[in-house]
């Protein structure tokens, strides 16, 4: 896809959400079943992905650590995001890769040390381009990119998040 394909694909779109605002906003919904033993099931739409314990909090590391999970869904909705912010202003990647790492206490969610935060206490997410694009065309891809990677956005603003039963 070429800037002018990604331009016309995105215009109706955008006109729409422009003409409605109420027509943008979308609810995204995300499912598990708990399972056996201290585990639950994930269905992600393309496969069904099962969650454990990390093997630093007694874990067998044969089941998906939501916390790996996570970093994941970032370097995945970052990498998306990057492709089309470099399509959008015709920065040309021949190739790309996508990191991120956070570093955990986890202390804190074993109730170990009550100052021991329960979450990752810093998260890092970095990308290695192979471009012939400029340093200044770079820190813009950048800089648009970290604007509109709605994961990153969203771990950065933290939205109040309610827990209920049902």
């Amino acid at each position: 896809m070429n800037a002018e394909q990604l331009k016309a694909l995105q215009a109706p779109i955008k006109a729409k959400y422009q003409e409605n605002p109420a027509a943008a906003v979308i609810t995204l919904r995300a499912q598990g079943r708990i399972g056996e033993g201290i585990a639950c099931r994930v269905d992600t739409g393309r496969a069904l992905v099962e969650a454990g314990l990390h093997p630093a909090t007694g874990g067998s590391g044969m089941q998906a650590c939501s916390g790996d999970m996570l970093l994941e869904a970032l370097v995945a909705c970052a990498g998306v995001t990057l492709r089309a912010v470099a399509t959008a202003i015709g920065v040309n990647l021949k190739d790309g890769k996508v990191f991120a790492e956070g570093d955990l206490d986890f202390r804190g969610t074993l109730g170990v040390a009550k100052d021991a935060p329960v979450g990752f206490r810093d998260i890092r997410l970095r990308f290695e381009l192979d471009t012939d694009a400029s340093e200044e065309q770079t820190k813009k891809l950048l800089e648009l990119t970290e604007r509109y990677c709605v994961v990153l956005q969203t771990i950065r603003r933290a939205p109040p998040v309610v827990a209920s039963l049902a």
